[in-house]
């Protein structure tokens, strides 16, 4: 009798402990990890190898690296494309975003996006402006292939994951995570070619860190973002074409012309100084504006700072938009956007004030 009683209440204890980690498992919140290739996916033929192939494992591949992330979320993962984000493109973007959108609204609690650094800034913030909801969605990237001797992508992916299960990541806007850093995609930019700590928020600053595999809020973006955006591409199948054109001593308007022949509705100026171009320039983008109903927004080359209205250059009269703190590259992404709407460049100012 006693040896059967004591079966019954180790039987007993059993369940007792197989629903509690079975409801710990449900309780966890449930983070969808989208992945698109890049460098943290990249495989070179040595640890020590100069040259690595981006994009050249699958995410199943990349998250066996980092067995823990399962402790503190459900993930769940897909993979969404597999290119170094030198290539990425408007298709992949919009792909991206229409399946982000999907999943809020379903079961994920968060969304987890692997991405090449190259152009995660412009990709973040096409995100940031076409994103429909509050819950977190995070950007993460390396600089050193899956490979390498201290890749840095394992702790990378923890600490999006990490900073993706909290509730204070809540209505943040689009962020990326990398080098123990937590970045707003609305003053984003990759500020070194080399360096782990490439991604800054130069004009503003970090929005935190994560230490300890929890994250640290030190300030909020007052941008307009995710689900206060007035952007909306889910009938979208094709952006509008926007053209970035540097300026430089004795540039022509070579460029200009180009742009206006390959059938561009919208052009940025990455401009000098206060964003700033050539006479021959700015008098071709001002017909190119009044005689073709081109879009200009002149932005800057210069890395901090804004290209303000009411400075050197009369926007009014041109008919130009200035982008204020956003640089060429997130110019171009709120541009396209933009014209999806409208080509009034007031409209458009505003747009670039708010976003």
């Amino acid at each position: 009798m006693k040896t059967s009683k004591m079966q019954r209440v180790f039987g007993l204890l059993m369940i007792t402990l197989f629903m509690s980690v079975a409801a710990f498992g449900q309780n966890k919140p449930t983070i969808y990890i989208l992945a698109t290739g890049g460098t943290i996916a990249g495989q070179g033929a040595t640890e020590v190898t100069a040259g690595y192939k981006a994009g050249a494992i699958t995410v199943d591949q990349l998250l066996s690296a980092v067995p823990e992330i399962k402790d503190i979320a459900n993930i769940k993962a897909e993979q969404v494309a597999n290119i170094g984000s030198q290539d990425m493109n408007d298709e992949v973007w919009l792909k991206l975003s229409k399946r982000v959108n999907e999943l809020l609204k379903g079961d994920a609690d968060g969304i987890v996006i692997t991405h090449g650094t190259d152009t995660q800034e412009e990709t973040a913030y096409f995100l940031n402006l076409t994103v429909k909801s509050n819950k977190p969605v995070i950007l993460v990237g390396s600089m050193r292939p899956s490979t390498a001797i201290s890749a840095d992508g394992p702790r990378n992916i923890y600490n999006a994951v990490a900073a993706a299960v909290s509730p204070l990541s809540t209505g943040k806007g689009v962020m990326v995570v990398m080098d123990d850093k937590i970045l707003g995609a609305d003053d984003l930019a990759k500020t070194n070619t080399l360096s782990v700590g490439t991604f800054r928020n130069p004009n503003y600053g970090p929005l935190g860190i994560v230490y300890n595999g929890k994250p640290i809020y030190t300030r909020e973006s007052v941008k307009r973002h995710t689900s206060k955006s007035e952007f909306d591409i889910t009938h979208v199948t094709k952006l509008p074409r926007v053209e970035i054109i540097l300026s430089y001593s004795n540039a022509t308007a070579l460029f200009v012309d180009a742009a206006l022949k390959a059938g561009a509705k919208g052009i940025v100026v990455a401009g000098v100084g206060n964003g700033n171009m050539t006479t021959v320039m700015q008098n071709e983008l001002e017909k190119a504006t009044k005689q073709h109903g081109v879009a200009v927004v002149r932005s800057s080359r210069i890395m901090t700072g804004p290209t303000a209205q009411w400075d050197e250059v009369n926007d009014d009269q041109l008919g130009f938009a200035a982008s204020w703190f956003i640089n060429p590259y997130r110019s171009r992404v709120l541009l396209m956007l933009a014209l999806t709407k409208t080509n009034d460049y007031k409209e458009i100012q505003r747009m670039f004030s708010e976003y």
